[in-house]
């Protein structure tokens, strides 16, 4: 059995940065990196929108500095993944791969949320070469071109509207003869004129091709499920926007998830219901899922941890 004083899960944005604020704290953190080390952003191609890159710099690269700052700190950075917690009493009890025992004074939760797909293997083929699920992140790299964004609710109908500030057209296509997103955001999608809406139908195929190692999106095929018609659209960019998923199964029944299984936390805080177990990054977010707000938010969690901890002293 091992113990800690704060015990980060997760290795992305919100984690690493938990881990540099932590370590600084001589809190001694001890950081479990879970599946996806690194989080989304390591999916990710060229990012522009990370301060301190001033000529952007690719996802992968930018963890690993995250990274590195943290590990060189004093962050104890372990390859594996929690399989068990008890939030029921202090000092919690985490089971790491179901088999090491580490009793943690404080719990910062900073595993995530995964971007829904379509399932479709040329989606996966061009994921990063034209296939995105961040507008924001990515929308930069499409300026003055033609685009598809995927979805119906308040999420795809607001890439769509970024979008349109950007690109020489927007197609948004959605499976249904309605939309999910609220009056007010559809009002303003049928008042941009770059953006037409394909109702009824859904994507079959991404199409795109090669030039060297060089990947690239060339079209968007779909189907209308009323009239089975088969068409593509041609576009350079494919923004899916489906929806996200919060990395939150492991920890229902022992604090608040919200309806769409996000982490409750308090106003203006990291904490949630249970003392002493905070949350930072996109498991407690389903607005803005930027890698700086997520930093943010694992600075934020670590300072709440150490002070936690001072006034239990």
């Amino acid at each position: 059995m091992e113990t800690t004083k704060c015990l980060i899960i997760g290795g992305g944005p919100a984690g690493y940065t938990a881990g540099i604020y932590a370590s600084r704290a001589d809190m001694k953190p001890l950081l479990i990196e879970g599946p996806q080390p690194g989080g989304q952003l390591t999916i990710t191609t060229e990012v522009e929108n990370f301060p301190g890159y001033p000529n952007g710099k690719s996802g992968p690269d930018i963890m690993n500095d995250i990274r590195e700052q943290a590990l060189r700190l004093g962050t104890d950075m372990r390859e594996g993944m929690v399989s068990a917690v008890d939030f029921s009493k202090r000092p919690f009890r985490c089971i790491i791969d179901n088999e090491d025992e580490i009793l943690a004074e404080t719990v910062i939760i900073a595993t995530g949320a995964t971007a829904r797909w379509l399932g479709l293997e040329s989606e996966q083929t061009y994921r990063g070469f034209g296939v995105s699920a961040c507008a924001t992140c990515d929308g930069n790299f499409f300026r003055g071109r033609d685009v598809a964004v995927v979805g119906g609710g308040d999420t795809a109908l607001e890439e769509a509207s970024y979008l349109a500030k950007l690109c020489n057209k927007v197609y948004l296509v959605h499976r249904r003869d309605e939309f999910r997103a609220s009056k007010a955001m559809q009002k303003r999608i049928f008042a941009t004129p770059n953006i037409e809406v394909v109702w009824n139908s859904v994507p079959t195929e991404i199409v795109g091709g090669k030039q060297g190692f060089r990947k690239f999106v060339t079209g968007l095929a779909i189907s209308n499920k009323k009239t089975g018609t088969a068409s593509t659209l041609p576009i350079d960019g494919v923004f899916v926007a489906i929806g996200h998923t919060p990395v939150t199964d492991l920890f229902a029944g022992q604090i608040d998830l919200d309806e769409h299984g996000y982490i409750r936390t308090r106003p203006d805080s990291t904490a949630t219901n249970v003392d002493g177990v905070f949350a930072a990054g996109d498991v407690q977010d389903p607005h803005f899922r930027q890698a700086i707000t997520a930093a943010a938010s694992g600075c934020k969690a670590a300072l709440e941890a150490e002070r936690f901890l001072l006034n239990q002293e």
